[in-house]
């Protein structure tokens, strides 16, 4: 499965979009963030598999940068969110959906007595924040070092537009060190509200790392000492790596959690699960959108998180995630190049050693697509259940192709 590559209409959308949109896109879907050739349009998805502007397919393994988890255009969720949109989506308030919701929330999540939901998943990060500053009366948050949490003022990768006083109260630590989180809850003194902390460290362009048991207890710790809320950002990981929450595994249960992404399978979704103790100051802030109570995405996570909950699809994912592993290492090894495959194998970061300026990742990833795969140069990468054997074994087909083709390049292993 070769991929043709002719964009022309590819890039006639984007030379569109640059006459009605600034630079013609925003955000983390910008394909300028990536190396050139990479499609920015795309006409449809099913399964594991995207076709661009253009017709060509591929075998995506960014899942849309996330929310796939069952498959495109999943027969049973979408029967379920459409189903709601006959009846009516949006309207004066929330219909049955969202009590259904949340009951299977509070019984499948094992931190949780109580949700609100929200629509993507910095709307989720800020809520929790808020709700922890409403319920302890204080101010100082405290993030990793590197961390990515959103996308507006109090949080964003971005300096641009942003104050100082927008970042006044937050606090950094480093990531699974101890030492580190005790210095900066030294530093926020009677006044820290939060400590904030990514399922697992996923840091872009950097080796991912499974947070330390010991790390998340210490931190556990530290806010049943101070009375601040443990928060967990759930929302890259959630419902992916378990159905009961993404530290569930370690036996660490937080106050408030986000949850955004694959919750409802595409459909626009968040939620912020949280702790009884906190459920007075959820109910007291001030949260709201014209869109979040929808019914169509909640029906479509009901059904999502139904079927993730009593069917093998996370195991399976995990299987899929392992296979490709194994395979892209082996290969990789036999072309003269050496990987490094860090985080959750159903959510791969694949970086090359001695790949400072991503030469080698660009060139290989832009030689995968030509050949029919979906792959990231510097992002971690996303599985799911509608990945088969099949599709993992043809991926890897490609890859070696793809190991090939930049070896007669002459880009060559550092």
């Amino acid at each position: 499965m070769t991929a043709k590559l002719l964009n022309s209409r590819d890039m006639e959308l984007v030379e569109r979009a640059q006459r009605v949109v600034p630079n013609g896109m925003w955000g983390h879907m910008a394909t300028r963030a990536i190396a050139p050739g990479y499609p920015q349009f795309f006409s449809r998805s099913d399964g594991c598999r995207v076709w661009d502007a253009d017709g060509n397919e591929y075998i995506d393994f960014m899942c849309a940068w996330g929310p796939n988890v069952l498959g495109y255009r999943h027969r049973d969720v979408d029967a379920a969110a459409l189903a709601r949109i006959d009846a009516g989506d949006v309207g004066n308030g929330p219909t049955e959906s969202m009590v259904e919701l949340a009951e299977l929330l509070v019984d499948t999540l094992d931190h949780a007595d109580w949700t609100l939901f929200q629509k993507n998943g910095t709307d989720a990060t800020t809520a929790c924040v808020t709700i922890a500053r409403a319920a302890t009366g204080r101010r100082k948050i405290l993030v990793a070092r590197g961390a990515y949490h959103g996308a507006v003022p109090w949080c964003s990768p971005s300096l641009l537009g942003v104050t100082a006083e927008d970042r006044a109260h937050i606090i950094v630590f480093d990531y699974n060190d101890a030492a580190s989180l005790d210095a900066a809850v030294n530093a926020a003194g009677d006044d820290l509200a939060a400590i904030l902390l990514t399922a697992f460290q996923h840091d872009v362009g950097k080796d991912q790392h499974l947070p330390q048991a010991a790390f998340l207890a210490h931190a556990r710790k530290i806010c049943d000492r101070t009375g601040a809320a443990l928060i967990l950002d759930d929302v890259r990981a959630g419902f992916r790596l378990d159905v009961r929450g993404s530290w569930a595994r370690y036996g660490v249960k937080p106050d408030l959690a986000a949850y955004s992404k694959a919750i409802a399978n595409g459909w626009p979704l968040a939620a912020v699960a949280g702790a009884e103790r906190f459920r007075e100051g959820a109910g007291k802030v001030f949260v709201t959108g014209s869109f979040w109570y929808g019914s169509a995405a909640m029906a479509a996570a009901v059904k999502t998180v139904q079927i993730l909950r009593d069917s093998d699809a996370l195991a399976h994912t995990e299987a899929m995630g392992e296979r490709f592993r194994t395979g892209l290492s082996e290969i990789s090894a036999r072309h003269g190049f050496t990987l490094r495959q860090t985080g959750p194998v159903q959510m791969p970061m694949v970086l090359f050693d001695g790949d400072q300026e991503l030469k080698i990742a660009n060139a290989f990833c832009l030689a995968a697509l030509r050949r029919g795969i979906y792959l990231h140069p510097k992002h971690n990468m996303f599985l799911c259940a509608a990945h088969t054997p099949g599709d993992i074994d043809r991926a890897l087909e490609a890859a070696d192709g793809a190991f090939r083709d930049i070896v007669s390049a002459g880009v060559l292993a550092a």
